[in-house]
């Protein structure tokens, strides 16, 4: 009983906020680009940390819980950890626009004015001098590398694109990454760019500053990145030559290296997985399969064809040793400053588990993620390019085999399956959010079925 009383005070204390907010919230939750759950409504809000981090600025973990849904492959979500940073006044700024949430109309803030305080600059540049000087504010840590200082009176802006999360420009010399959903344990995007800084990996921007919290669990809450204001993404450079009907194969050469480099580099900074994983690889592929064309119709035809790659994993070579890969490899998490690749987004796929994102699988995995991203790009106009798209897959494949010592096109067992399993994730993804694009990786789902190529 001594061990639990403690808690009953937290828990009105933190019920007491919820009874201004939980309306707002569950409204403006669904409609935030960064949200998991769009397409339903949030049954249960609950705050689980609350600190002020700054006068009329409040720091939120909040729970939400919506009716279940199951993931391709997985077991329905208990609910997730959202990170959210609060600005409250009693007169708004004209300024702060769509940031608005709304008024609160009862409880400690009615009558107050809620925001999402990023896209308040004041609070930007507080929150950047917070990560300048470490210390800590209730259980929030703020962290950086001694040997990276960080400058004050960067001028901040938001970054925006749609991501899962939220960034965060200063000056154009550093990029903040908040990560709005929230998993107990180290991020990936804060764990591995700080390993392959040690292995004096250059191909990684290394983090510089982060940002964590100790309750109600540990887990990193934001990173501090060098920005590469000079650079452009792949996705952009790949569409860019299209449009001018350019040859693509020299960068995707060389992009392919430098993912050689950055695999090497990754194998030697982090443990190798467990051998002989293509039997439970297959089953766990084939699971999403069948859970991806019971919602969407269109793939039922070739489940028997998906079926057979699958199964051709328990027969082939099994390949390299499993290890920390990037695990969302495409060509908008790539970047090109003067004639050097970069490689970003260390997060994984966001609607994945963090223990699986931080577990070791093929590099087989992050090859064909790329592979499927010349597709899609060659795909964004007609008429399609396959043409420009093969010889692009074709000069990564080599570049890559260059580096890493062993060449993916004669794995390609290998190659189709992983292929195969991110075209249906591809397909599900678009028949949810983008009916338009279903096309796309539904042409890629009949050449793999049929031809298996």
């Amino acid at each position: 009983m001594p061990k639990t009383a403690p808690l009953r005070p937290r828990r009105r204390q933190l019920a007491e906020p919820m009874a201004s907010l939980g309306e707002l919230l569950r409204e403006w939750l669904p409609r935030q680009r960064w949200f998991a759950g769009k397409d339903r409504p949030v049954a249960e809000l609950g705050l689980l940390s609350m600190t002020e981090l700054f006068p009329g600025c409040l720091h939120l973990l909040v729970h939400t819980g919506q009716d279940a849904v199951p993931a391709p492959g997985g077991a329905p979500s208990a609910g997730d950890c959202y990170q959210l940073l609060l600005g409250v006044r009693e007169q708004p700024s004209p300024r702060l626009g769509r940031a608005v949430i709304g008024q609160v109309r009862d409880g400690p803030l009615a009558g107050r004015t809620v925001y999402d305080a990023l896209h308040d600059p004041r609070t930007a540049q507080l929150l950047l001098e917070r990560l300048r000087h470490p210390g800590k504010a209730g259980p929030l840590r703020f962290e950086s590398d001694p040997a990276r200082p960080v400058p004050g009176g960067l001028a901040p802006r938001l970054l925006d694109a749609e991501q899962s999360n939220t960034s965060l420009i200063y000056g154009d010399e550093f990029i903040l990454k908040l990560f709005r959903r929230v998993q107990p344990g180290v991020n990936p995007d804060l764990e591995v760019p700080d390993a392959l800084a040690r292995q004096g990996c250059g191909r990684v921007p290394a983090p510089v500053a982060w940002m964590r919290t100790t309750h109600p669990y540990e887990a990193t809450l934001g990173v501090l990145q060098p920005f590469l204001h000079d650079a452009s993404d792949g996705w952009t450079l790949s569409l860019d030559a299209l449009a001018a009907g350019d040859d693509f194969t020299v960068q995707a050469h060389e992009l392919g290296q430098t993912m050689g480099d950055v695999h090497l580099a990754l194998a030697s900074a982090f443990p190798a997985g467990p051998p002989g994983e293509n039997d439970r690889t297959a089953a766990a592929m084939t699971e999403r399969l069948n859970a991806a064309a019971h919602c969407v119709p269109a793939l039922q035809p070739f489940v028997p064809g998906l079926r057979a790659a699958f199964a051709a994993l328990t027969t082939c070579d099994s390949g390299p040793p499993a290890q920390r890969i990037h695990g969302d490899l495409h060509l908008g998490q790539v970047l090109r400053a003067g004639r050097d690749w970069f490689v970003i987004d260390f997060e994984g796929e966001p609607s994945r588990p963090l223990a699986e994102r931080r577990s070791a699988h093929s590099p087989v995995r992050d090859i064909a993620g790329m592979l499927r991203s010349f597709d899609y790009a060659a795909r964004q106009r007609r008429p399609w390019r396959p043409e420009w798209a093969r010889r692009c897959r074709e000069a990564f494949c080599a570049g890559y085999a260059a580096r890493a010592g062993w060449d993916p096109r004669k794995k390609h067992g290998l190659l189709r399956a992983y292929e195969t399993d991110r075209a249906v994730y591809e397909v599900l993804y678009e028949a949810r959010h983008r009916p338009d694009w279903l096309p796309v990786p539904m042409a890629a789902i009949e050449r793999l079925a049929v031809r298996g190529d």
